[in-house]
């Protein structure tokens, strides 16, 4: 599982031109879900990002997590982090899960941030959307779950 953490001001994703998620100060979140891919790779992934210290403390310091500050999330599926374009110049997307898969992680892991900060707003799975955000830092964190595994 990746995931692309970008510190906000705020961020909001729309679908036909409506707005169906939003945040304010925090983090705007890309989910993507690769081919075998659990449970566990959510957890992991929400445990780091919910503790992950990159708001500036009063000495200007990264060294608070989005809980410290009361902060939201903008969680939004995106199969694209998934790309294999290591051969010709046409991307494909094998590696990422299958739909019915993905969906359910991607739920799962919004399920679990949701238990541990005080809102997230979301995407629709499979939509085509148009996400803003006005990104803080600039701030912008990639994180991998196979990553968090090997640290073990």
């Amino acid at each position: 599982m990746k995931a692309v953490i970008q510190r906000v001001s705020g961020a909001s994703v729309a679908v036909d031109e409506k707005t169906v998620g939003s945040c304010g100060r925090g983090y705007m979140i890309l989910l993507g879900v690769a081919e075998g891919d659990t449970e566990l790779d959510a957890e992991l992934l929400c445990r780091k990002i919910a503790n992950l210290r990159i708001f500036p403390d009063d000495a200007g310091k990264m060294n608070r997590s989005i809980k410290d500050i009361g902060g939201e999330a903008l969680v939004i599926s995106q199969f694209t982090l998934l790309a294999n374009y290591r051969h010709g110049n046409r991307p494909d997307f094998l590696e990422s899960a299958k739909p019915d898969t993905a969906e359910y992680l991607y739920e799962y892991f919004k399920k679990l941030l949701a238990a541990e900060i005080r809102h997230v707003g979301a995407g629709i799975f499979g939509a085509h959307m148009q996400v803003s955000l006005v990104n803080e830092g600039p701030v912008t964190i990639v994180m991998d779950s196979e990553v968090l595994k090997k640290k073990k």
